[in-house]
């Protein structure tokens, strides 16, 4: 179907109309500080803004600034950023962090943050406009449901072609004095207004542009293709107490690189073809750590979902039997007792088993 004519200043004047008086007040917005908007950036990549605030709220009071950030070890980022997942942004940060400290300065332009790790192309043009007034647009998920609709684009969006002109349409429309209000007013326009589902097209203040809008077709734009069945992975962990009695158990420190990098577990691993989950158990701690236990009562399923796969984790109470633990499968390895555990960052399915674990021990 074909775009309506738009006419690119009505329509921005009707959007940042619109934002001036609907805004949300959000943390990030009370200043033009590139710290902080660079680490809300961050933050709301894949992650909902009511999920994001008291994170925010909890990591800058922590690391007020970029040369607090950079200074901190990595363990305690971790611990700040616990909860809020995808923790290779959280390693990305404080990478990057000591890399601006040593710099002396943030940069400005669009091109030089997006040197920076962990900075892609939305990221870095967000920053720029948004904490240094440069004219360049944005484009996440939010952004792309509202260009879709708005010409009732029917080429499926995840093709690079479509990315491509949709990055185009964007920068066509970018309001050139105010681009930083006119990207944030696209984003809160898609989360507000032009919601994945029922989209309040009735008192959206620019659906007299919308092509879909007068076509009745918002239902079916973004056109994206299905999602692939989300693969299911059965995991093992042991709780490993200590053989002197003494209370404490073992964890380990994941790889840097990779799923959950950086953050401590309960050691264990994913089941393989014809073994039952306890020999899947015994097989990832001798593997991980050179141990061998003995695999005692299950104490507690935990299912838990990933961006692309799902696990169901069976944690059981272990009695180490042999061996000294050995850094082989993992980058560290500690006997704590059960109220250290609050000192190290675990994700999500490890932290409802430590929960447990303060319930009955």
């Amino acid at each position: 179907m074909l775009a309506l004519m738009l006419n690119t200043v009505t329509f921005s004047a009707d959007l940042l109309h619109w934002y001036d008086s609907a805004a949300a007040d959000l943390p990030w917005r009370r200043s033009s500080n590139p710290y902080l908007i660079w680490l809300s950036e961050i933050m709301l990549q894949q992650t909902q803004v009511t999920a994001v605030i008291p994170y925010f709220q909890r990591f800058t009071a922590a690391f007020p600034t970029v040369e607090a950030l950079a200074a901190a070890p990595l363990d305690r980022v971790l611990k700040q950023w616990e909860g809020l997942g995808y923790y290779s942004r959280a390693r990305n940060l404080h990478r990057t962090a000591q890399v601006i400290a040593a710099r002396g300065s943030f940069p400005w332009t669009a091109a030089e943050l997006q040197q920076l790790s962990g900075v892609g192309r939305y990221t870095a043009n967000a920053i720029a406009s948004i904490a240094f007034g440069e004219a360049v647009a944005v484009l996440d998920g939010n952004v792309i449901r509202v260009l879709s609709r708005l010409d009732d684009l029917v080429d499926d969006v995840s093709k690079p072609a479509t990315q491509n002109k949709l990055w185009e349409r964007a920068t066509a429309l970018l309001n050139q004095e105010r681009p930083g209000d006119h990207n944030q007013a696209m984003m809160e326009l898609g989360r507000m207004i032009c919601r994945p589902r029922a989209p309040l097209c009735l008192i959206c203040p620019v659906a007299k542009h919308c092509a879909s809008f007068a076509h009745n077709t918002q239902g079916q734009r973004p056109v994206k293709p299905k999602k692939a069945r989300t693969p299911h992975y059965d995991v093992a962990a042991g709780v490993i107490w200590h053989p002197s009695g003494d209370g404490r158990v073992l964890i380990a420190q994941r790889p840097a690189e990779g799923l959950l990098g950086s953050l401590w577990e309960f050691p264990g691993g994913k089941q393989e073809s014809g073994e039952t989950i306890e020999q899947t158990l015994i097989r990832e701690l001798q593997e991980e750590l050179a141990i061998t236990v003995e695999v005692g009562n299950l104490l507690t399923t935990v299912d838990h979902a990933f961006t692309h796969f799902k696990i169901t984790l069976f944690a059981f109470d272990c009695q180490l039997i042999k061996g000294d633990p050995q850094p082989i499968g993992c980058a560290d390895w500690r006997w704590v007792r059960l109220n250290e555990l609050e000192h190290f960052a675990f994700g999500k399915a490890d932290q409802q088993v430590i929960a447990l674990l303060g319930r009955n021990f």
